[in-house]
């Protein structure tokens, strides 16, 4: 039996923790089972796995992990509706249908279905990228509506204020007034007339 290993991981390592990790997830397995394996292959702890799988190799496979999830579900869909999935035999078919895919199926295809199975992982990825700003914007605009609606709070209270201290001022101008009109007929009293027996119009004093 191999001794446990404690030097570093290299890039064929961490590319292999991928593929396990990506193929359990794709197959409704657990992590765990599968930083088991690694670590039997790579003379490592599963311990030591996951902790590289968490701080760093998981970081570099977003879109990968995201895609294996879909696919898992998908599987689980096909498996809960009654039709089996398709197994090696029902794609690959007979020995001589192999020859025949070998031979139809190029490097490049695969390559460009690859590309467009990643292409549509970024996308699903940006599309929650642009669903979390969005949140954030929301979050922005109702801070600044509750900032607002106390900045109107405020200034319907001031407003309020001030129209009552302007009728109070109008009240204190209409009192000076009529005082000012009282003094005036104190100091210049009003004429009155009549008509004495003769006719002839008499002042009278009040």
């Amino acid at each position: 039996m191999s001794s446990t290993r404690q030097d570093a991981w290299n890039q064929d390592e961490d590319l292999y923790l991928a593929e396990v990790v990506l193929r359990h997830i794709r197959e409704g397995s657990t992590q765990l089972l599968a930083f088991e394996e690694v670590g039997k292959q790579l003379s490592r702890t599963s311990a030591a796995c996951g902790f590289r799988w968490n701080s760093f190799v998981r970081k570099q496979y977003k879109s990968g992990i995201e895609l294996a999830k879909k696919q898992r579900k998908e599987l689980k869909k096909q498996i809960s509706d009654g039709s089996s999935p398709q197994t090696e035999t029902h794609i690959l078919g007979s020995a001589d249908d192999n020859k025949a895919a070998n031979l139809d199926l190029t490097f490049q295809q695969v390559l460009d279905y690859l590309t467009v199975l990643n292409n549509k992982a970024g996308s699903a990825l940006s599309d929650q990228e642009e669903k979390q700003k969005l949140l954030e914007k929301i979050n922005d605009l109702e801070k600044k509506i509750y900032y607002l609606a106390a900045e109107n709070e405020k200034l319907t209270l001031e407003l309020q204020t001030i129209e009552k201290d302007y009728r109070s001022l109008i009240e204190i101008m209409e009192r000076a007034r009529k005082m000012v009109v009282l003094q005036e007929e104190d100091r210049h009293p009003k004429v009155k007339f009549q008509m004495d027996k003769n006719g002839n119009l008499e002042r009278v004093e009040k």
